[in-house]
């Protein structure tokens, strides 16, 4: 004697799709977000400023020399992680120098707010030197002229 089931959502054919499709919606959207998190939201390991991301080009001596500069004589660089200038800024100075300037993050917590609302941070990216500072991008040039970065050229001459 056979018996009769009427068929539900969950075991109809049709019903199974449905759930193979929205049982497999959660895990289809996770692996969306890992691979679509921007690169700053990634920690890399010994960078100083890990959510401005990482700059693809390794740095030159020069940009060592004048990340090493800016760090020496008190000169901060203020930014947000979610700040496209901040990241081109940061890229300029290539890998490693990028990863040792002297960064000051202004918006991941209330605290690094404050911070940067103390200082009197308007815009990003923006460079302070005691009583000096530049807003938006700045080319490595500008950046050596406005922090006094000595010339080479110079030093060489008797």
């Amino acid at each position: 004697m056979s018996s009769y089931r009427p068929s539900t959502p969950a075991t109809s054919p049709s019903g199974q799709r449905k759930i193979l499709l929205l049982g497999g919606l959660p895990i289809l959207l996770a692996g969306l977000a890992v691979l679509t998190a921007p690169a700053h939201a990634r920690p890399s390991g010994g960078s100083t400023t890990p959510t401005l991301g990482e700059a693809l080009a390794p740095s030159t001596g020069d940009q060592l020399q004048l990340t090493e500069h800016l760090r020496q004589i008190g000169a901060m660089f203020y930014g947000a992680w979610w700040c496209p200038a901040c990241f081109r800024q940061k890229s300029l100075f290539g890998q490693q120098a990028g990863d040792r300037l002297p960064y000051v993050e202004c918006e991941k917590t209330d605290q690094d707010r404050e911070r940067c609302r103390a200082a009197g941070i308007k815009a990003y990216p923006t460079w302070v030197l005691g009583n000096k500072r530049v807003e938006g991008v700045q080319t490595l040039e500008k950046l050596k002229r406005w922090s006094g970065f000595p010339d080479p050229a110079s030093q060489n001459q008797p």
